[in-house]
């Protein structure tokens, strides 16, 4: 008697796929077969011959929880994961009061979220410069020991309790994240030219959309990702880019990769398929996020990038803003609102729609850059981002022939807006299954239970190849 039958999955199977049943038992896959004959489970999930991914991953969150609920919690945060066929989310140390920068810190996030989540996740570790300042850098080891993925840095201010590095500072940073062996991710802008052309654009009037990605040029991300390549390579850290904006970073990586230092780089659907001058026109500062938007060149060397491995893999940097208070409120502009857009819900269906049915990535560099790589590089592999018998039963059943429209009022996130609104779309995630747990139907909405998705640590510390296709 198994748990679970997934029945009638079409798995990947390198980039051809195969009709077959998933038993599962424990949360665990317990093996496939084709033929049901003798076989009883507790459930049956139908998966109706539609694609079955191993459960997608969106690495890079800001959940808000504690602390800054009023823009999205644990609750609607995983749920509206779960509705965007995510399995795993692995949560930022920025976004929560304390910040996680210490043990003590994140036992508090978690001791505060361990009865929302509808899916599972894990934790960035964090390191500021008031942390290099206080001589806090032990905490760096406490956190990689309790099992957090990586270690996250800003060269540009984020919120009041995650002070920004220097330059010396991010370097003590990167010392100290070294000696864990853990990745340490940077937001890749340098604060001088963003803050300097932000208010020479300011002073000069400009009140457009577009004027925020103007005055957050492609330079002020490239001699960023330059500083945070020429530290790795001083220190031995595992760099990675988070939120990759541009096209001559995804060349920088490579260029780095190639040298055979340890860099990586994820980017986000946004920076794939959106441009600064139709979105920023069109929603303003609901289009507003750090790194910005960039150009239709962009996309393009972006897709490339991804299809052939200096972008590693996708994630969203959801960072949802409450509507009234932060993103139009009496007296904002396009310089005063808060920067920063939901995604999980978007992130599966934009890379099945645009990457995968227009031919831009194969099915097995689908897999990878939605659920493998994510999981290798943060540790999770293979409990998570594999579909091997003793892996989480965790999966993404997706109709890859179901058109549809992304319909911002229709999200599950506490942010009703998105500059997809409107986007139509091929393909979208049906059934999201947690563990041999189905917590999310397309017909019935979010079906798991408030406080079943639990807290992941790191299982290892995985690194990716550093292979690009040519």
């Amino acid at each position: 008697m198994y748990d679970v039958i997934i029945k009638n999955a079409r798995i990947p199977q390198g980039d051809d796929t195969i009709l077959t049943n998933i038993l599962v038992k424990d949360e665990k896959i317990a093996g496939f077969t084709q033929d049901l004959d003798g076989i009883d489970a507790k459930e049956i999930i139908d998966a109706e011959g539609h694609l079955t991914l191993p459960g997608c991953i969106d690495s890079h969150t800001h959940i808000n929880d504690p602390g800054f609920t009023h823009r999205e919690n644990f609750l609607t945060g995983t749920s509206a994961a779960a509705s965007g066929g995510i399995t795993t989310i692995i949560d930022m140390p920025c976004c929560s009061v304390p910040s996680v920068r210490s043990v003590e810190n994140l036992e508090h996030k978690l001791e505060a979220i361990k009865d929302k989540a509808i899916v599972d996740y894990a934790m960035w570790g964090g390191v500021t410069g008031e942390d290099v300042r206080n001589g806090w850098l032990h905490n760096v080891e406490e956190q990689a020991d309790y099992g957090v993925c990586a270690f996250k840095v800003y060269m540009t201010p984020s919120v009041p309790t995650y002070p920004r590095v220097t330059d010396p500072e991010m370097l003590e940073a990167f010392k100290a994240v070294a000696k864990t062996g853990l990745p340490i991710g940077i937001h890749a802008e340098n604060f001088a030219m963003c803050d300097f052309y932000v208010k020479k654009f300011q002073a000069e009037g400009r009140m457009d959309g577009p004027a925020w990605a103007e005055a957050r040029m492609t330079l002020a991300e490239k001699v960023a990702i330059q500083l945070g390549i020429s530290f790795a390579e001083e220190t031995g850290a595992r760099l990675h880019i988070v939120h990759m904006s541009t096209g001559i970073g995804a060349i920088l990586v490579g260029e780095a990769k190639k040298r055979g230092l340890d860099v990586t780089a994820e980017t986000c659907p946004h920076y794939l398929t959106l441009n600064y001058k139709d979105a920023m026109s069109e929603f303003k500062q609901f289009a507003k996020i750090a790194p910005p938007l960039r150009t239709k060149e962009d996309n393009e060397i972006l897709w490339k990038a991804l299809q052939d491995g200096r972008v590693d893999f996708i994630a969203t940097d959801h960072a949802p803003y409450e509507i009234p208070t932060e993103k139009e409120a009496e007296g904002m502009n396009i310089w005063t609102a808060f920067p920063g857009i939901p995604g999980v819900e978007t992130m599966v269906p934009v890379i099945i729609s645009e990457g995968y049915n227009k031919g831009r990535l194969s099915l097995s560099r689908l897999v990878e850059v939605l659920s493998t790589n994510p999981a290798k590089h943060y540790g999770l592999y293979p409990k998570k981002g594999a579909m091997f018998i003793g892996s989480d039963a965790d999966f993404t059943i997706i109709d890859l022939e179901k058109e549809w429209t992304i319909d911002k009022d229709k999200m599950y996130t506490m942010a009703k807006y998105t500059p997809f609104h409107g986007f139509k779309l091929k393909g979208k995630p049906v059934k999201t299954v947690v563990r041999g747990k189905l917590v999310y139907d397309d017909t019935e909405g979010i079906v798991g239970r408030e406080g079943y998705g639990k807290f992941i640590k790191r299982q290892n510390k995985g690194k990716l190849e550093r292979l690009i296709k040519f």
